[in-house]
């Protein structure tokens, strides 16, 4: 999984990226500081593989991970060229969500761009840019693709396709609002479009509203209010709080995080609303020689999950032995799970579940 970080400058972005990805990127109290994109690679947190290592003594436990990429601070007027942002966009493109921090904290010693703290504001800000950048980018893809559906006729569907995206960004909206035929939205995908991807708000407050998660903060709730009518995942997320967590070893992050009365970090909130707002679960396949969690999507068949670990796996497809994690841990072995008959053999018909452990049998 890939995200792109954007936001206005000084709105917590780069902090954000250096906990999540204890990157080292640069962040400072001055617009464009961050100047080349960052890139940060992520473990994601799963406590059923630190307990399968242990069970299986496995040489090795690798963990699915998230990419992060970090952009310059988008402005007003980015897409014609003001700041450093525009320049940037080509680097999300390729990314499977946005995250896009919003200031929402008052705070005289951390300059805000626009002078003053407007959580909407800012979030139309972004949108614009991204909808301009979007055009931008239509505009070319349609001369490209008029000229030569006129010598070949099977381009028209991509054409009216472009033509819709267009009138929707020409309207003011994100293309993501356009209802679509299954085969006109893998036309749109495949133009890379930024307002086509879905957005996870990550709302950027001071340790007083993190207690409550934010209840009592009104930018907050303005966020809260937008996504939903949108159809968008907020998670409140103190940068702050979250660059002291990232300089602590697991024991002393727990104790940490109760003294402030919370369950997880913001890591933790951000991966678990990542999965969910794009339909993703982790199955698991554990041994000697290594336990590890791969990513997919809902709704995966079994010999395409055996894909993900290798093309043959997926061709020479006999059958899946699975046992649902909580059952393995509760029986104590694979061997104890296989005698209560918890082992099940499964097809190629098989929809896999978040948390299943797999031995896949082929032949290729």
């Amino acid at each position: 999984m890939k995200l792109g970080i954007v936001g206005l400058p000084n709105v917590g972005k780069s902090t954000l990226f250096n906990c999540l990805t204890q990157a080292g990127a640069q962040a400072a109290n001055y617009p464009f500081c961050t100047i080349e994109p960052n890139v940060g690679v992520v473990a994601v947190p799963d406590a059923r593989l630190t307990a399968l290592t242990k069970m299986y003594d496995s040489a090795k436990t690798t963990p699915a991970t998230i990419e992060f990429v970090d952009i310059a601070g988008l402005v007003k007027g980015a897409s014609k060229g003001e700041g450093l942002g525009n320049q940037f966009l080509s680097h999300i493109r390729e990314v499977d969500a946005i995250v896009h921090v919003v200031r929402c904290f008052e705070d005289d010693d951390v300059i805000h761009v626009d002078g003053s703290v407007d959580a909407l504001r800012d979030i139309e800000t972004i949108n614009i840019e991204l909808i301009f950048a979007d055009m931008e980018t239509l505009d070319r893809r349609k001369a490209r693709t008029a000229k030569a559906a006129r010598a070949d006729k099977s381009l028209a569907a991509e054409l009216e396709v472009l033509e819709k995206a267009y009138e929707t960004l020409e309207s003011g909206k994100r293309v993501k609002s356009l209802q679509l035929s299954p085969d006109e939205q893998a036309i749109l995908d495949s133009f890379q479009l930024l307002t086509a991807k879905p957005v996870i708000y990550a709302a950027n407050v001071t340790e007083d509203d993190l207690a409550d998660d934010g209840a009592g903060n009104v930018q907050v709730q303005r966020v809260r209010e937008y996504a939903k009518e949108h159809g968008e995942q907020v998670f409140v997320v103190c940068a702050k709080i979250e660059e002291e967590i990232a300089m602590l070893d697991e024991d002393e992050k727990q104790m940490f995080l109760e003294e402030l009365g919370l369950t997880n970090s913001g890591l933790d909130r951000l991966i678990a609303a990542s999965y969910d707002l794009l339909g993703l679960i982790s199955y698991l396949t554990a041994g000697p020689t290594e336990s590890r969690a791969w990513t997919i999507r809902k709704g995966t068949l079994a010999p395409q999950a055996a894909g993900k670990i290798h093309s043959d796996f997926e061709r020479g497809f006999i059958r899946a032995e699975v046992v649902a994690y909580d059952d393995l841990m509760a029986c104590g072995s694979y061997a104890a799970a296989r005698e209560k008959g918890l082992v099940r053999s499964e097809g190629k018909e098989y929809v896999m579940k978040d948390g299943d452990v797999v031995l896949f049998r082929f032949n290729v």
